[in-house]
């Protein structure tokens, strides 16, 4: 439930806190007070668009912050969303805090339980706790979309699942569509990378094998100056008489005999020592290199051969040589690609194993549809005889498609006869503008009756959706609101006497002008100040007759609820919230 609104600088409220209590509330006032702004300043806290237009002349900011209180089953409900969105978790008792904030330039910021949020988490989180119910809800009811959604929400139908398999079905019955059409084209793109991957496959290109066919021929079509200068550098090394080794021996023998006597001559010894094994080293290495170099004129030739396939293929496809495996890798792949996208057969047995896993979903769906449609017929039915519509008659109508939709097998219809023996029609040809508003509250309190406790929202708004509602049927109205609000928390801004009179709780708005700015403020009203409330909207003049009307009416809608929460107290588990509702009444 809304436990309390907090509104700074919105509109033309200055600053406004709002307790709210469970039950029935209703927002009455003067026309023109501001009778929604309360509704206004929510819906903006929950993610409803805004811009500087919200901002009271003259303040640098608007500032709404809403405080709910959920109901175990509605915070179970919510855990996962929350804690996936990175938001603290509230335990059960603890609050909900959605704020939001609306610079003069329009620029907005969001938070909930006081980690910054984006405008569209709080219309997520929005939706689980608030269902508002417009002055011109009926609208809806001439949209094919709301309708559906509508009978769908009652049956339990879950559209996530349904929309899933359409999307598979449709992108499956493209693939296939789409082959068909391409199919000369995709024949004439796999002859071409056929015969391109047969050129290559021919040479059989090995990733780096163009570097190591570079290395080896370096090396061969070299070998005769290799060995040439290898042997030279032998003979200078070791072999020749006069070799640096042997120079360097004698230089050894010489001062080994007289590096004791003098010690500068020892440093010098050890160093020709150290020059002796370093050449003795290079001379093994040279050897080594001699015996390893062959002049090999026959893998010369071969090597010749395999290089000129290589960059022959690699200028005619206008790339690097050694990007040839690589190149030839691609193909393979593209190949792949476009035989599974020419494979007929096979896409065909994707479309249709597709397709039947739709109409697997739209068949329980359409079954879901059928279940519920004559249950929430017959209760609409029930509902309007008490709106003023007697004899009237309401029908949820599944109407078959001849091809396959997305929403399932069948469309579906609002019917409506206003009078007894009329046959019901089309809801937006036959009903007037009175009778759709009336329509709309019968399916509003209908469907809410019917939500699953675990599923509904806490807290359910009414703005003006009495209008053109009068006389016993204002009764009916007020009356099935008070029912509402014993099993939850129901908001309704009315202009009807009627209805004011059933709420558990009474909030009046007026509008005043200070120091040359006009401001609306919002108080409860209780006992006498109530009285002089309801009979203000009885005839506008408060006199002695009116305030006895309104006292009337007063005790009319108390001994109505006590009588309802007497019958219903034995068995309703939600006795604690009843008798809740029932001590906001007294």
């Amino acid at each position: 439930m809304l436990r309390r609104l907090i509104l700074r600088d919105f509109v033309i409220v200055t600053s406004l806190d709002v307790d709210l209590s469970m039950g029935f509330t209703a927002l009455t006032g003067e026309t023109g007070a501001g009778k929604s702004i309360l509704i206004d300043a929510l819906q903006l806290a929950l993610g409803s668009r805004g811009d500087a237009g919200v901002v009271r002349e003259g303040a640098a900011r608007a500032d709404i912050t809403a405080e709910f209180e959920p109901s175990a089953a509605l915070l179970a409900t919510l855990a996962p969303w929350l804690e996936d969105a990175g938001f603290d978790l509230a335990e059960s008792g603890d609050p909900l805090l959605l704020r939001r904030v609306v610079d003069n330039q329009g620029k907005s910021r969001a938070w909930i339980n006081g980690r910054t949020a984006t405008v569209s988490q709080l219309r997520e989180l929005g939706e689980h706790l608030v269902d508002i119910h417009g002055q011109h809800a009926w609208q809806s009811l001439t949209r094919a979309d709301s309708v559906r959604a509508l009978v769908d929400a009652q049956a339990g139908v879950d559209t996530a699942s349904l929309q899933t398999v359409w999307t598979a079905r449709r992108q499956a019955q493209q693939k296939l569509d789409d082959a068909r059409s391409r199919q000369a084209d995709l024949d004439r793109e796999r002859e071409r990378l056929q015969w391109q991957i047969s050129e290559l496959d021919k040479l059989k290109p090995q990733a780096d094998e163009w570097n190591e066919l570079n290395t080896e021929h370096q090396r061969l079509s070299h070998g005769q100056a290799i060995l040439d200068a290898a042997r030279l550098a032998l003979d200078a090394v070791s072999e020749a008489d006069d070799s640096a080794d042997s120079l360097t021996s004698r230089a050894i023998d010489a001062l080994d005999e007289v590096a004791g006597v003098e010690p500068q001559l020892a440093n010098a010894l050890d160093v020709l020592r150290s020059a002796q094994a370093q050449l003795q080293d290079a001379a093994h290495s040279i050897n080594a290199a001699l015996r390893h170099t062959e002049l090999d004129p026959d893998r010369l030739q071969e090597l010749d051969s395999r290089m000129s396939q290589w960059m022959s293929l690699a200028r005619r496809y206008r790339r690097p040589p050694a990007d040839l495996p690589e190149l030839l890798q691609s193909w393979k792949d593209e190949l792949a690609v476009l035989d599974a996208a020419a494979d007929l057969d096979a896409l065909e047995q994707q479309a249709q194993a597709a397709h039947q896993a739709w109409l697997t979903t739209a068949k329980a769906v359409s079954k879901q549809r059928a279940a519920i449609a004559p249950v929430l017929s017959q209760t609409v039915t029930e509902a309007m005889q008490k709106l003023g519509m007697a004899g009237g008659r309401f029908e949820v109508a599944l109407i078959q498609q001849d091809e396959p939709q997305a929403f399932g097998l069948e469309s579906i219809d609002l019917l409506v006869a206003g009078h007894a023996g009329s046959t019901p029609r089309p809801l937006g040809k036959v009903a007037s503008g009175g009778e759709l508003s009336r329509l709309a509250l019968a399916i509003a309190v209908t469907t809410t009756q019917r939500a699953d406790e675990t599923a509904a929202v806490g807290t359910l708004i009414f703005d003006e959706i009495d209008s053109g509602v009068g006389g016993a049927v204002a009764d009916t109205v007020g009356q099935l609101m008070q029912q509402l609000g014993r099993d939850r928390q129901v908001l309704a801004v009315t202009h009807l006497a009627q209805v004011a009179a059933c709420a558990h709780q009474h909030l009046v708005v007026s509008k005043a002008l200070s120091n040359g700015q006009t401001s609306s403020d919002i108080r409860g009203v209780d006992q006498d100040d109530r009285v002089k409330e309801i009979a203000r909207m009885l005839g506008g003049a408060i006199t002695d007759t009116s305030r006895a009307h309104a006292a009337a009416m007063l005790q009319t809608a108390r001994e109505h609820d006590q009588a309802v929460a007497a019958q219903q107290a034995p068995s309703s588990p939600a006795s604690n919230t009843k008798g809740r509702a029932k001590k906001v009444a007294a």
